[in-house]
């Protein structure tokens, strides 16, 4: 797994089912970045990710190109990008559609509050 305050881009299913099981047994809210490199408000959300990142150090979160990974995309019900979905557990809590960054920024807030309590 990466190191606390990166963004796992996760580039093969491998790769995504190994490091998605040690997330989820870390028992950490996950958030996945659901995004596409043709996607313009992919890209500009993508610093402001890596910026959350940075700060919620007891948070996991994750980057899948949604063209790499069509199988993780679609297990997740994803439809447009970028797409947020957080996930304690395993078990999807809530979801962001659209780079709207202070919805992201504020949903992640709301779950490490209720995560740590």
């Amino acid at each position: 797994m990466a190191a606390e305050g990166e963004v796992i881009a996760c580039h093969t299913l491998d790769a995504w089912n190994e490091n998605f099981k040690a997330a989820n047994e870390s028992k950490k809210l996950v958030v996945i970045d659901f995004t596409a490199s043709w996607c313009p408000p992919c890209r500009f959300i993508a610093p402001v990710f890596v910026e959350l990142a940075k700060r919620f150090l007891n948070v996991v979160f994750f980057k899948i190109d949604v063209d790499e990974l069509q199988d993780v995309a679609k297990e997740f019900q994803v439809e447009a990008m970028p797409t947020f979905v957080y996930l304690k557990e395993g078990k999807e809590v809530e979801r962001v559609v659209g780079a709207d960054k202070v919805k992201i920024e504020q949903t992640l807030s709301k779950h490490v509050a209720t995560a740590s309590a």
